[in-house]
């Protein structure tokens, strides 16, 4: 049994990639060949996440977790939520038709 959210945000989630390239380079003076760099991967990789064409991996969530001295789950979290945003809205039509079951 769950608890009902009948709340709904009536906006997409921020993106981890806008994050970063909207607050967090910015703030630490990175670009993105010295995000790369520090994080140990390629500039095409942090260069798709900077314009929101690639998602978080539990991989990155870690290596930006540590960089930046926050959580891993603070990235997946960001990335969870766009992602369950873009599932409801492509799915909304199928998802209203379904109908809840009462526990006996």
């Amino acid at each position: 049994m769950g608890i009902l959210n009948t709340t709904r945000i009536k906006r997409r989630p921020t993106h981890p990639g806008e994050m970063l390239r909207e607050d967090f380079l910015p703030d630490y003076g990175l670009t993105v060949s010295t995000l790369a760099k520090a994080l140990g991967v390629s500039r095409q990789s942090i260069n798709e996440l900077l314009r929101e064409r690639r998602s978080i991996s539990p991989e990155m969530a870690l290596r930006l977790g540590r960089l930046f001295g926050n959580s891993p789950e603070f990235w997946l979290n960001a990335q969870r939520a766009v992602d369950l945003w873009d599932a409801a809205e492509a799915i909304k039509k199928d998802v209203a038709r379904i109908k809840p079951l009462n526990a006996a």
